[in-house]
């Protein structure tokens, strides 16, 4: 780390010499100095998080890849949650080869179909070693969202096996440590036990630890690897918090907990794991979400408003795809702001129906930073805008 550049202050000799130092353009002041170690990375001001490189220098530093990697050739799976399922539509609207949006017998598996269900750790391991491994379940775990159990179909197992062998990334998201469980086997459900199917003697609510959490990384980590060593594997944590909480206490702090039991897994089994494995990634959604963007959700405050969520999956394509992404990231950054109370809510608006100098006029009352930023979204449009024009002159 470079140091600061220090400025003497006189502040009297009780509190010892003391110095001004600058952080990412903010002016610190300090008495004393500390070591710390090869890396030092300062927690963001608000100030910090208005440019459209926030992103990338608080969040995404330190999980960023060489160079992007994903093509339009490359095989995906992702399944864990809605926000996986969020990822998977994204990408195959784009034109990327994800084998879980595909039509036919791979649209037939239960990630395919259900994946948004699979929302604890458990259930996903379920998944590959049901399918890589042949492992039986003795009991009646997997329910779809209308209480539906799906059987262990050999059909559907081997079409999730030729899935999952052929996936070139897999994109896992952990959702949450609430589980149910068959209390015999400590096998657990997808989701809720039905209610024509909860027997109070075979069944039972508890919150999966953080060492369970932390086992069932690794065994996917293990099979993955001795099916598909070459696979690149990327984890993501779901920032959707609970519907609501089986435990006697309030949801908010539920979710808190169940949040913080899969972060720490994921910290534990990454600083151990990535040394050894080139091709095992992590995706700060979930800090993405939490720690950038004020009012970042929906009436029901589950739902991430969707300018948020295309702005995380536009800095996933600049970052991890190869090609020319759809929307340059000043414009998605400008979007998701405007949408989450970071900017005048119409700025965007006009940017998009061309009205710039109006745009223009309302940031003018806004700080410097914050104008260079619409002015940059402003110059992304334009340019989409005329390539529009080209290929319509073209046809």
């Amino acid at each position: 780390m470079r140091h600061p550049e220090r400025k003497r202050l006189n502040i009297g000799d009780e509190a010892g010499p003391a110095f001004e130092f600058e952080v990412d353009g903010n002016s610190q002041t300090a008495h004393k100095t500390w070591f710390r170690g090869a890396h030092c990375n300062f927690n963001p001001t608000l100030k910090n998080l208005h440019n459209v490189d926030a992103v990338m220098n608080h969040v995404l530093r330190g999980w960023v890849p060489e160079a992007p990697s994903i093509t339009p050739e490359t095989n995906i799976v992702a399944f864990g949650s809605c926000f996986a399922e969020h990822i998977s539509q994204w990408l195959a609207k784009r034109n990327f080869n994800v084998l879980n949006q595909k039509d036919g017998a791979w649209g037939d598996t239960y990630i395919a179909r259900f994946g948004e269900g699979m929302a604890n750790s458990h259930a996903v391991l379920q998944q590959f070693e049901w399918a890589l491994e042949g492992k039986a379940f003795a009991e009646t775990l997997w329910h779809d969202k209308d209480a539906t159990f799906q059987d262990y179909n050999e059909d559907i197992r081997q079409h999730t096996k030729a899935a999952l062998l052929a996936t070139d990334l897999y994109i896992i998201t952990l959702g949450l440590s609430e589980v149910w469980s068959h209390k015999a086997t400590g096998d657990v459900f997808w989701r809720a036990v039905p209610q024509d199917v909860y027997d109070p003697k075979l069944h039972e609510f508890r919150v999966s630890t953080h060492s369970e959490n932390l086992e069932n990384l690794r065994k996917i980590h293990k099979i993955i690897r001795a099916h598909n060593p070459a696979a690149k594997i990327m984890f993501t944590l779901s920032p959707v918090p609970l519907v609501a909480t089986f435990r006697p206490i309030s949801c908010i702090t539920a979710n808190a907990a169940s949040k913080a039991i899969l972060r720490a897994a994921l910290d534990e089994f990454l600083n151990a794991a990535q040394p050894l494995d080139a091709h095992l990634h992590y995706w700060p959604s979930y800090e993405i979400v939490m720690d950038v963007f004020q009012n970042r959700w929906s009436d029901d405050r589950r739902h991430i408003k969707p300018q948020i969520l295309d702005y995380i999956m536009t800095a996933f394509e600049h970052i991890w795809c190869t090609g020319k992404p759809q929307m340059g990231l000043s414009q998605a950054w400008v979007r998701a702001r405007c949408a989450s109370g970071g900017l005048p809510r119409k700025v965007y608006g006009l940017l998009k129906e061309g009205l710039f100098e109006e745009a223009d006029n309302i940031m003018a009352k806004w700080s410097g930073e914050n104008q260079s930023l619409v002015a940059q979204a402003r110059i992304e449009m334009s340019g989409q805008q005329a390539a529009l024009d080209a290929d319509g002159r073209k046809t």
